[in-house]
């Protein structure tokens, strides 16, 4: 008996791979077109971006000789143009505090009730203060060192600006930016402010500031600010935990400028920690949205401990901040990584519909249930297939990738490769093991094709018009995006919008992209997307198995707490009394049929028996629908076969043939009794007796884009055959059904004819020696020739091996039957070899004999003569049959008698026949038919 553990094999995906090279290599290109494509777009962005309009400003100087010189820099641009600029001397700033704005600042509330805060009032009238909170060991010198810190010079020197400024406690509610080439503090409408204890009443001036050639006017004012004494650490922390943002992140209350522990300072010995507001800290990507404004509270701190010191008049000068020299540039735009999530979306989400379609289409030309007929078990299928799949996906993003980084696209050069590959190889491999569950809900290829593309088209809009409006949302809560990243689709969009926002931050600031360090970001959502994938990949692979199990394979839903069933020596069991009302019935069967059933109840007594098929009691009824009754399709069927013979099954249409043999081919369940074939229930251990069976189904179960080897070379490594053994089997197939010669073998199955395509079902079903054989009709569609060299294939093949043949061939029955049984509306009528049901159903002779229409009655006379119980079947124009019974007419007799009517009048033509094998199928089926209209 063959068995599929240790056998080597492709399915039709990987057999296909052959025929498929031309599909594989579109499918392949697109996301090649796609990145070309995006290259185009982004160099035809870039080529407008770079006109001279755009370009850093140039013009034309007179040198006071009567000629131009040509000078180009910031001093001569537009805003716009500023930005190619290069700037070799970047402005110096004064340093700045980052200050809450007036309805953020900290203010005494119902949960924060230091009295020392300022009452909430002020945030109506704008004269909150800013504060500072302060702790320490020693209370006497943290509070002395505070108070010096916003100690206000003597006066401005408006002739050394910015650096007068400098020794104000400067700052500002203006958010910075991520360079300080220009300081947004001084591009405002806002005055920058400088924090005194208490604020004089002509605490406004203005300054002037030089840039290049640009003077910049700038309003200064003055802001209250309060350094409160806090007792530890913690009263600060919790202070600040239950104040800051109240667990929204547009909510900003009660912010502070910063705070200060100078634990254990003293005069011998300078030691603070600083907290600082990191509201205006960007919280995607990997670079800040702007400069944090730090160093001048650090400043702070240390000038007026130096102070303490020393006196007022000793300070650390911090006169300026400026940002490092730039060269000139090209005002570029990385379009790959703006669009690339949406785009990129599209690309990677086609190859599901791609693994959809190719599982349905098994599906709908039950070419799985074919493969599982001759053999191959769920295990190595889902194996083989979704090891194929795998590998066309991972070429196929492994060309994606590569082709992207080629032709230079920042998505995939600046992102570290190893997180690529992980992130790809997860998510292919979580889109393989959804596309084989989501296909047990279709059975049709068109509907999955649309509803694939749906899919993919629906998860890039939705990913780029909706779930990324929630991703650059801060308010929207951490649990709702990881809510909506089971979805696949949107772990997909999640993982291609990081990369994206980490390129083009890379590309803008000239750094690299992802790198594995920064999964450690909170505000980096690729590890969790990692992890959600990964998650749901096991998940959903597990579960897909589970589905196909009960979906395709008909299982039971608890079909994992089964134990598994062995084969015993008491396999064959005698089932428990029939049916009470199933007496009638027997006590109707002919005496042939009865002799059956009791042949196979005594069979299932007996330990062992060498017969390879019993079907015991067999029956299937379809429900009714839309109010008609149920249909019996099979009536309480018993049946024995010992290996070599051949059983045909004859029927009118609607016999219940074909509903027999897709019960025994595992098809369908049967609705009571069961059958054993080679001792194996069709109710349990249908996957051990695929791995002796043969079928040939009804209508041909083919691959069209494989050839008629191709396709028996398949199915002979299903019934482990190999090598020599394996070719040499084939051979002999294709010659047994002459499909050999003149190239035929190796032209696609799609080409064949319909009866080519018939003798090569016939030879899948008899390769590699299986022990039962099915045919449903394997003759239809053939021409005289072929059929009858069919004959001689099924002839031979039967002689170590137990075949079912279905045909609405006579001859054919008479030819190839060992024995026949013949059906009508689900019932076996009767059962023998062709000899005895003639003998039986047919025991009369059929006289014919034509003359003229005066002599009719003569011939019915001497037709009465010869049996007086003969009976007249037909009659027109002259032409009359009769049926002589056997036991009262001798063939002499009626020789002698045509013989004398010669004489007496014209004879044009007579005969005298035996009964047919279609004679005894009409009589059986007429009778039958009539008995059931009867009852």
């Amino acid at each position: 008996m063959a068995t599929t553990e240790n056998i080597y094999i492709h399915n039709d995906a990987s057999a296909n791979s052959k025929r498929n090279i031309k599909t594989n290599i579109r499918l392949i290109l697109f996301p090649l077109i796609l990145c070309v494509l995006l290259v185009l777009i982004q160099s035809l962005v870039n080529n407008e971006l770079d006109k001279p309009s755009n370009r850093c400003g140039c013009t034309c100087v007179d040198t006071g000789n009567g000629q131009c010189e040509r000078r180009c820099g910031i001093e001569y641009s537009t805003l716009t143009q500023a930005f190619t600029c290069p700037i070799t001397h970047p402005p110096e700033w004064p340093p700045l505090l980052q200050l809450p704005e007036q309805q953020y600042r900290a203010v005494r509330t119902d949960y924060i009730s230091y009295g020392d805060l300022p009452d909430e009032s002020c945030k109506r009238t704008g004269s909150c203060p800013v504060i500072m909170l302060i702790t320490g060991n020693n209370q006497t010198i943290a509070q002395s060192v505070a108070g010096n810190m916003l100690a206000r010079p003597s006066s401005i020197n408006f002739s050394d600006m910015p650096y007068s400024l400098a020794d104000y406690a400067l700052g500002s509610e203006t958010k910075t930016r991520n360079t300080n080439f220009l300081e947004a503090a001084f591009f405002s409408n806002r005055p920058v402010d400088y924090i005194q204890p208490q604020c004089p009443s002509n605490s406004q001036f203005s300054v002037s500031l030089e840039l290049g050639s640009v003077a910049v006017q700038q309003d200064v004012r003055c802001v209250r600010g309060l350094h409160l004494w806090r007792n530890s650490s913690s009263e600060i922390n919790d202070e600040i935990y239950k104040g800051y943002r109240k667990g929204n992140p547009e909510e900003r209350i009660n912010e502070i400028v910063a705070a200060y522990d100078f634990l254990n300072t003293n005069e011998n010995l300078f030691n603070v920690s600083i907290w600082y507001n990191a509201t205006y800290k960007n919280d995607t990507g990997n670079q800040p949205l702007g400069l944090t404004r730090v160093p001048r509270s650090v400043n702070l701190a240390s000038n007026a401990y130096l102070q303490l010191l020393l006196g007022p008049s000793a300070r650390i000068a911090f006169e300026f901040v400026k940002e490092m020299p730039k060269p000139g540039t090209k005002l570029t735009l990385d379009f790959s990584s703006l669009l690339g999530p949406l785009f990129f979306t599209w690309v990677i989400v086609q190859l599901f519909p791609v693994v959809l379609t190719a599982l349905v289409y098994e599906k709908e030309h039950r070419l799985r249930i074919m493969m599982k007929m001759h053999g191959l078990g769920d295990g190595p299928y889902w194996m083989i297939s979704y090891a194929y799949f795998l590998a066309i996906s991972s070429t196929y993003m492994l060309c994606f990738v590569i082709f992207g980084s080629v032709i230079g696209l920042k998505f995939f050069t600046l992102n570290d490769y190893t997180i690529q590959f992980v992130f790809y190889f997860i998510y292919i491999n979580l889109q393989i093991s959804l596309a084989f569950l989501v296909a047990d809900l279709f059975s049709n290829v068109k509907t999955a094709t649309v509803v694939g593309y749906l899919m993919v088209f629906g998860t890039g809009l939705l990913g780029g018009f909706l779930f990324q409006f929630f991703l650059q949302d801060a308010s929207f809560p951490k649990a709702g995006l990881i809510a909506m990243e089971l979805f696949p689709g949107f772990s997909l969009y999640r993982g291609l919008f990081e990369f994206s926002q980490y390129a083009f931050n890379g590309a803008y600031m000239g750094t690299n992209g992802m790198e594995w360090k920064d999964l450690n970001d909170s505000n980096n959502g690729m590890k969790e997307v990692l992890i959600i994938i990964s998650v749901e990949w096991l998940v959903v692979l597990c579960f897909a198995y589970y589905a196909d199990q009960v979906v395709s394979s008909g299982k039971s839903p608890l079909f994992f707490l089964r134990r598994h069933q062995k084969k015993l020596s008491s396999s064959f069991r005698k089932p428990s009394l029939r049916r009470q009302g199933s007496k009638v019935f027997v006590e109707m069967e002919k005496a042939d049929v009865v002799q059956e059933r009791e042949k196979v109840e005594q069979l299932l007594l007996e330990s062992s028996t060498s017969h390879s098929i019993i079907c015991d009691n067999l029956k299937k009824i379809y429900p009714g629908k839309d109010g008609n009754p149920e249909k019996f399709a099979v009536r309480e069927l018993s049946l024995a076969l010992p290996s070599g013979e051949c059983f045909g099954m004859l029927g009118p249409n609607g016999a219940g043939k074909t509903s027999f043999i897709n019960m025994m081919i595992g098809l369908i369940k049967p609705s009571f009794g069961t059958a054993y074939v080679e001792g194996l229930d069709i109710r349990t251990d249908m996957d051990r007796i695929y791995t002796s069976m043969g079928v040939c189904p009804q209508h041909d179960l083919l691959w069209e884009t494989l050839t008629g080897r191709e396709h028996l070379l398949f199915y002979g490594r299903l019934k482990n055959l190999k090598g020599a053994a394996l070719t040499q089997a084939v051979e002999e197939s294709l010659k047994s059904v002459n499909l050999f010669h003149g190239g035929v073998a190796d032209k696609k199955s799609g080409k064949y004819s319909g009866g080519m395509k018939r003798r090569l079902s016939v030879a899948i079903s008899l390769i590699g020696d299986p022990k039962v054989v099915y045919m449903d009709e394997p003759s239809t569609g053939l021409d005289p020739a072929s059929r009858n060299m069919l004959w001689n294939v099924v002839r031979r093949a039967k002689q170590d091996r137990a075949i079912i043949l279905t045909t609405h061939s006579m001859e054919e029955a008479e030819h190839l039957c060992d024995r026949l049984g013949i059906f009508v509306d689900g019932s076996l009528q009767c059962v023998g070899n062709p000899k005895e049901l003639k003998a039986r159903y047919g025991g009369s002779y059929v006289f014919t004999m034509t003359t003229s229409s005066n002599h009719e009655e003569e011939v019915e006379n001497l037709v009465r003569n010869l049996s007086p119980n003969s009976t007249k079947i037909y009659q027109i124009s002259g032409t009359q049959k009769f049926e002589l019974p056997k036991h009262e007419t001798r063939i002499s007799d009626v020789f002698q008698a045509v013989d004398n009517a010669k004489s007496r009048f014209t004879v044009q033509a007579w005969g005298l026949a035996d009964t047919t094998l279609e004679d005894v199928f009409i009589k059986v089926a007429r009778g039958a038919q009539a008995f059931n209209v009867l009852s």
